[in-house]
């Protein structure tokens, strides 16, 4: 039976670690400087969470984690904020977090696995780093498959696309096929949640919790239709930036979301109701913690924190909109099965 092992570099609370051990990769260990993962890494995925700079760590010491025989995954998402079209016409290049791509490649040419995947923003394939880790891969051997893909396609209920790169020295990994003719609304993926009001949090699931909202928000989010924008308020609740000419181009701030359509690409600030069309459908206040985790596709008893710590907003608001979305590291591994048991004889 083909034995396949991964490390998680760049790992995050665990979406693609989730997501490739549900796929039947075994995950053994992750990455990350970030040491406020650890907690949701370790306690649900039962693999070791490794607090470490990338860029510190070494060739020799990712190759002690896999078992003898097994066939290697490096994996690695690096951070996508320099890539992102949120940062467009801003001077990234001093950003630490930019030469990252570079480590992934230094590493993947020292432990030379057997299979890499990386996954990233779509505007990443517009950068020089991109260029020359793909250059790199193929200078090794590899055989490369990159595409956009969009996630809603795959059953992620969000807007989210990413551009994913498999790369194997064994056979061609080919991306499956979508799984998912119609998307996953709203609805079907947050409906049966308790009620809550702004500011307030659920007795028997503390990440169920909304953020509190300032009378003036109160009253416009009261005043939005699910699916509409900020120019259904009355003139008096239009915040000073919608009435600038540049303004008037962000229609989804301050909108709530539609129960019929999937919900907008979560992002590292999604709990807040004036960052995006972050609006619950009905409620008057906006997505919880919990809600913009199931958007990402973690199960519902998915732990970020500690029960006995409080849930502190901005940090785990930044874990879950960076979190490579639980189906989509699922769809990543299938595709890696899938291929080689086709193409490759062990």
């Amino acid at each position: 039976m083909m034995k396949i092992e991964a490390v998680d570099l760049f790992c995050g609370v665990g979406g693609l670690t989730a997501g490739l051990l549900k796929s039947g990769i075994q995950v053994k260990a992750g990455y990350d400087i970030e040491l406020a993962c650890r907690h949701a890494y370790e306690f649900n995925n039962k693999a070791r969470f490794i607090h470490k700079d990338v860029a510190e760590v070494t060739g020799d010491e990712i190759k002690q984690w896999y078992s003898t025989g097994a066939i290697r995954l490096l994996a690695g998402c690096a951070p996508c904020q320099p890539f992102s079209t949120y940062n467009k016409g801003k001077d990234t290049t001093t950003d630490k977090k930019w030469p990252l791509l570079y480590h992934f490649s230094r590493l993947i040419k020292e432990v030379e696995p057997e299979l890499v995947t990386m996954e990233n923003v779509p505007d990443v394939t517009k950068h020089k780093v991109y260029c020359d880790f793909i250059d790199e891969l193929e200078n090794l051997g590899y055989v490369i498959t990159a595409q956009e893909v969009a996630c809603v396609d795959y059953g992620v209920p969000q807007t989210r696309r990413r551009h994913v790169v498999l790369a194997s020295k064994l056979s061609k990994i080919e991306l499956v096929k979508p799984t998912h003719k119609q998307p996953i609304t709203v609805r079907e993926t947050i409906f049966d949640l308790e009620n809550l009001e702004a500011g307030q949090k659920s007795k028997s699931d503390p990440l169920h919790v909304s953020s509190r909202l300032s009378e003036i928000n109160l009253k416009r989010i009261r005043a939005s239709k699910p699916g509409g924008t900020w120019r259904d308020w009355p003139e008096d609740l239009r915040a000073e930036c919608h009435k600038k000419v540049s303004g008037r181009f962000y229609s989804a701030v301050y909108g709530r979301m539609h129960w019929d359509q999937p919900a907008p690409t979560m992002t590292t600030l999604c709990y807040g109701f004036g960052n995006g069309r972050f609006g619950h459908p009905e409620q008057d206040r906006a997505i919880s913690l919990r809600e913009a985790a199931l958007f990402q596709t973690f199960p519902l008893n998915y732990q970020f924190t500690p029960i006995d710590k409080s849930v502190v907003f901005h940090t785990i608001g930044r874990m879950i909109g960076n979190a490579v979305p639980v189906r989509l590291g699922e769809i990543v591994g299938l595709s890696i099965i899938n291929s080689l048991q086709t193409n490759y004889v062990v």
